[in-house]
């Protein structure tokens, strides 16, 4: 290792199989002491991609590459860590979701049910949504990702 920074690598990889891939490069590196990798990140934003971070030469990496089920290639070129930092601060659940939006609850007791966003709290990451069909409006306070947009509303009346 005469290197001292490490760069960060993509890697291609069949559709929908970044987690996989992810989880077999930590594999084949627990196993390859010779192959060094210090992170592995899988960017939702990202789709067909893998980012490694290494110390290692990108010839050492495409070693890698072949023996990884769904890993494609490694895309020439590196890249430093200041230009996928981006991928590392988390979106808030409540970014997109605006007051008078339609969303079905996908969790807890009221899962599948219809409600109308009434208040968004972005600093919890919770929302306040009355259900769409009860009879009595009652507020329900639930979690950010415990709800699915189902019609976006630009008029909150």
């Amino acid at each position: 290792m005469a290197e001292s920074a490490n760069r960060v690598y993509a890697i291609k990889t069949t559709a929908k199989q970044e987690r996989t891939v992810a989880d077999n490069i930590e594999k084949v590196t627990r196993e390859q002491k010779d192959i060094h990798v210090m992170a592995v990140m899988v960017p939702e934003e990202l789709k067909g991609y893998v980012l490694v971070e290494s110390p290692d030469s990108i010839a050492r990496i495409e070693q890698l590459v072949e023996l990884i089920p769904h890993a494609r290639a490694v895309v020439q070129g590196s890249t430093a860590l200041s230009e996928v930092e981006h991928f590392l601060v988390p979106k808030p659940v409540v970014s997109g979701i605006t007051e008078g939006t339609i969303v079905e609850i996908i969790a807890g007791p009221f899962k599948g049910e219809k409600a109308v966003v009434k208040r968004i709290d972005s600093g919890k990451e919770e929302i306040t949504v009355e259900l769409y069909e009860s009879m009595v409006p009652i507020p329900i306070t639930v979690r950010g990702d415990s709800v699915r947009v189902v019609e976006r509303s630009e008029d909150a009346s």
